[in-house]
């Protein structure tokens, strides 16, 4: 049996890939993954606190519309972080993981035609494969914008033209961006926004990165279309508790967007999908509540950071990233050298061709690795000096 044909043409998971590609070759050191982006640091005690305090909620159905407690909080939350005034509650949907609603909102809100033709999905590239996968379902045609260095690494949709952006129905912008740990400015915001405007698209902005970063926090989109007055209908902002509160396992999640989306979500789910346990909201509305832990979980990763300049500095391929847990390492060729590290030394790290598309020549993560920085520091530090050594060209070459 095989796949419907819209998904029958899907490249091999990244993952599944890496594995068979190291599978032949034995590892050349202690096992080390440093490949998949799952947060490693503690996550705070009083979740699990209040995830019993609340346990008896497993023994109801969750409400559709996320519980009031959770979506208050999450309110409160984006009023603080973003200077937004007054969020509505009725306008959060608390998501089971933001890859459910990036993806369901796909399917709820990408229209059958776009001007009488198949609508577009822009999605940047490199890319989370989520948005891909979104748009086949949806019956849209994906539509991949290189974000390299020469453009910050950050997707320019204007340059796409008129014709591409009639069509367009929806574009997934991710900031900070995964790989590369590039944040979109409050201008870069302001111009997608009125480029939605102009040619009838919503913009899904996945933030999910958006509380790790080492100096300044990134712009998020919420409050730049509050400034500008844009249609509140044009943006979904999607965040997460799994990075920011180092809990991946709890598939905690929200989007907030106009009355008019979070109806027609919500009447998809009724038919198709399966809210957050009541319990986890409950433990989630107390994690969205609190900033202290936050606020440690991202001096840890600046430390990462920090030892990562240090250890790379004066290599050539190396760039500190703004925000997000990875490095986006520039090198040869990141198929070959990623197996070569893992050969040399027992690191696992992802070719960077995995996450995007394209051919060989064409392909924007051809010549990159992308190194997640999840692990201990200790762990850190021993990953990173193996890569350097295995990448570096011996003494007198």
């Amino acid at each position: 049996m095989q796949l419907p044909q819209r998904f029958s043409a899907l490249p091999e998971y990244a993952f599944p890939r890496l594995r068979a590609l190291l599978a032949p070759v034995p590892a050349g050191g202690e096992v080390l993954h440093m490949s998949i982006g799952e947060p490693k640091h503690r996550f705070p005690d009083f979740a699990m606190q209040a995830l019993v305090e609340h346990a008896a909620g497993f023994n109801k159905y969750p409400p559709n519309e996320g519980a009031a407690e959770l979506r208050a909080a999450i309110a409160r939350w984006l009023e603080r972080r973003y200077a937004l005034s007054a969020v509505e509650e009725a306008d959060i949907l608390p998501l089971n993981g933001t890859r459910e609603g990036l993806f369901n909102a796909c399917l709820a809100l990408c229209p059958e035609q776009k001007n009488g033709k198949q609508p577009l999905v822009l999605i940047p590239n490199p890319f989370y494969q989520c948005y891909m996968v979104a748009a086949r379902a949806a019956g849209a045609k994906a539509v991949f914008v290189n974000a390299e260095a020469g453009n910050g690494f950050l997707p320019d949709f204007a340059a796409l033209g008129a014709a591409v952006l009639d069509q367009t129905a929806v574009v997934y912008m991710c900031s900070p961006s995964n790989p590369q740990g590039a944040t979109a400015s409050a201008q870069y915001w302001r111009e997608l926004l009125a480029l939605a405007e102009k040619h009838d698209f919503k913009i899904f902005a996945d933030e999910c990165y958006s509380e790790i970063y080492r100096a300044a926090p990134p712009v998020g989109v919420l409050g730049v279309a509050q400034q500008v007055g844009a249609d509140p209908e044009r943006v979904l902002a999607f965040h997460s508790l799994s990075k920011r509160s180092n809990l991946p396992g709890f598939r905690s999640g929200f989007v907030k967007t106009g009355p008019k989306n979070i109806r027609e979500m919500r009447q998809l789910r009724n038919y198709t999908g399966a809210p957050i346990p009541l319990p986890i909201q409950m433990a989630s509305a107390k994690v969205w509540a609190d900033e202290a832990h936050v606020i440690e979980n991202r001096a840890l990763y600046s430390a990462k950071f920090d030892l990562a300049d240090k250890i790379f500095a004066g290599v050539p391929g190396y760039a500190s990233p703004s925000a997000g847990f990875f490095l986006w390492l520039k090198v040869p060729d990141g198929e070959q050298t990623a197996l070569e590290i893992w050969q040399k030394s027992g690191i696992r790290v992802l070719p960077g061709a995995y996450l995007s598309q394209g051919g060989a020549d064409v392909n924007p993560g051809r010549a990159y690795i992308r190194i997640a920085m999840v692990a201990e520091i200790d762990e850190i530090e021993r990953g990173l000096l193996a890569i350097k050594s295995a990448i570096s060209p011996p003494r007198g070459i």
